[in-house]
């Protein structure tokens, strides 16, 4: 990378002390990942309109550009120079802060993801609880949404995505909780080295229960169909942001569907060995062999694998009904998780699966 680099401007680098030249390349990654993920947001509705026209026998998106690729551009441009309707009897201060507070959580995760072994822009020891405090704010966002518009419709879809995303949270927390005695750290970057090994050291297998939890719960955390009952067209207009328009309804767009990938992204690196290869212990390939090596590209594979299940569902399931969503939420995925946090105890305890390597 230096190679590439003028020598006046590698000098002027060094002329800088250490602590700017941490802030200034934190920074630059920083732009580059949000960047790259705000793309990915942009391509994640084109595709989904894509996939779900091909479910659906329909076209998709195919006037805009070659192959409809310029469709989310459009779209873009088109909330932007929308008005942007403040509700007179509204909050005005919450109004505005709220799509802020759906969006900025789902960006600012990806600060302790560990996107190949060699990178991850903060690599801090408590990462996994890091995850579980921003996820956990998103919901501020949709109540603020629906209490500062003073609009009944937009109330009660936050009441009803609150209380969906405290009953799946919780089931969430709990399935990370079994992530964390197999993997014995905190640290995003551990958790995916302890899977290190190939497939059958995935978590995936020993925790196969706690892997459908998340998953189905990151499903309901994002709002997104079947749970979609805070946003129910049919009874409820567009729930809790039913008064938004131009930008502000574009920031809970953009934060809906960052947050599909980032879901897709930790049930990766929790459950599916992260950036770790498919091959790794497929011992007739080359000992040096790229199949082999850990890589940024397995861990996209492993991404884009999990949003196509997002929208497979979205084709798929009809709208479940409320008091349905709450019982799966409370009688259902939290007492799996509670039972199979004991059964991993005992796993741990026989010293199988994770804890076969361990020493008594």
């Amino acid at each position: 990378m230096k190679a590439l680099i003028p020598n006046f401007v590698l000098n002027i680098w060094d002329w800088f002390p250490p602590l700017t030249q941490y802030l200034i390349e934190t920074t630059f990654w920083i732009v580059v990942v949000m960047i790259t993920v705000i793309l990915s947001v942009a391509f994640t509705t084109y595709f989904e309109r894509k996939v779900i026209g091909y479910m659906q026998g329909r076209i998709g998106p195919n006037r805009v550009g070659p192959w409809g690729l310029l469709q989310p551009f459009a779209d873009v441009i088109k909330l932007l120079i929308k008005e942007v309707v403040v509700p007179e009897k509204s909050n005005r201060f919450l109004f505005v802060v709220a799509p802020l507070l759906t969006l900025i959580p789902a960006l600012a995760t990806w600060a302790v993801v560990p996107l190949s072994d060699t990178f991850v822009i903060a690599d801090i020891n408590a990462g996994l609880l890091y995850v579980l405090a921003l996820t956990s704010v998103g919901v501020y966002g949709v109540i603020l949404a629906g209490w500062a518009t003073n609009s009944k419709y937009a109330f009660l879809g936050a009441m009803r995505s609150a209380a969906q995303i405290v009953a799946y949270e919780i089931a969430m927390g709990f399935a990370l909780v079994g992530v964390l005695m197999a993997g014995g750290s905190l640290n995003l970057g551990d958790i995916t080295e302890a899977q290190a090994g190939g497939f059958s050291s995935w978590f995936l297998l020993p925790l196969m229960p706690l892997f459908f939890v998340y998953f189905i719960s990151g499903v309901a955390e994002t709002n997104r169909a079947p749970f979609d009952v805070a946003e129910g067209e049919s009874e409820i207009v567009a729930g809790f942001h039913v008064e938004y328009s131009g930008v502000a309804f574009a920031l809970f767009f953009l934060g809906e569907y960052a947050n599909i990938i980032l879901i897709s992204a930790l049930t990766s690196i929790f459950f599916l060995g992260g950036y770790n290869s498919f091959f790794e212990g497929w011992t007739f390939l080359a000992e040096d062999s790229f199949l082999r090596e850990p890589s940024l590209l397995w861990l996209i594979i492993k991404i884009c694998f999990f949003i196509y299940v997002f929208f497979w569902i979205r084709a798929t399931f009809p709208r479940y009904r409320y008091d349905q969503i709450m019982r799966l939420g409370w009688k259902v995925f939290i007492p799996v998780t509670i039972v199979w946090i004991v059964v991993e105890g005992v796993m741990a305890w026989m010293q199988v699966g994770p804890w076969s390597n361990l020493s008594g």
